[in-house]
């Protein structure tokens, strides 16, 4: 299950350095794993510093560093 995490993480990395700021659900809907795996990727890349967050009207977006 780690890997999988991993490689989430790095499938989210590649999206928003393409796409940039994303919201939660916009990354798990393009993301092709468990919305659960999706939230556990976005963890890894928060604790690795990589990602900013920003509190919006209808709930939160994710951009890189």
């Amino acid at each position: 299950m780690f890997e999988v995490i991993g490689e989430t993480a790095g499938e989210i990395w590649q999206l928003l350095n393409v796409e940039g700021r994303l919201s939660l659900s916009a990354i798990a809907s393009r993301i092709k794993q468990p919305q659960t795996v999706v939230y556990m990727g976005i963890g890894w890349l928060a604790r690795e510093d990589k990602l900013e967050f920003t509190k919006t009207n209808r709930g939160m977006s994710v951009s890189l560093k």
